[in-house]
């Protein structure tokens, strides 16, 4: 698992009109690509998700009393990094268009046989 910090580097977080035949590419279908860069966005939005919340852990403290609120400058800064990063959805696109996505059909499962009753 890389860290996220790498894979965001040179990627513009703004959206930008995409050609939807390079989108295509390998796929059947434009649903079928659309469906495996939701798969990657989801699993690059849990990946972001956990990373954060791992480094945030880092600060925390358990105090009885809400009036005891800290400031702390690298916090901050940790957040506003993950504020800033691109849309899990444009990080999935570029990795889709760069070709560092595979992807694969499930096996498909046998129909199950129907009795057959004489």
């Amino acid at each position: 698992m890389t860290d996220i910090k790498s894979k965001v580097q040179g990627i513009d977080p703004s959206a930008k009109p995409r050609n939807i035949q390079r989108i295509i590419g390998d796929a059947d279908n434009v649903y079928e690509a659309i469906c495996v860069l939701q798969s990657r966005a989801k699993q690059l939005s849990v990946q972001v998700k956990e990373e954060l919340h791992q480094k945030l852990e880092e600060f925390a403290v358990s105090t009885d009393t809400i009036e005891e609120i800290h400031e702390n400058k690298e916090q901050i800064e940790i957040s506003k990094f993950y504020e800033r990063i691109p849309n899990p959805s444009v990080i999935a696109i570029e990795e889709f268009l760069d070709d560092q996505l595979e992807f694969r059909y499930r096996d498909s499962l046998p129909a199950p046989e129907a009795d057959e009753q004489s």
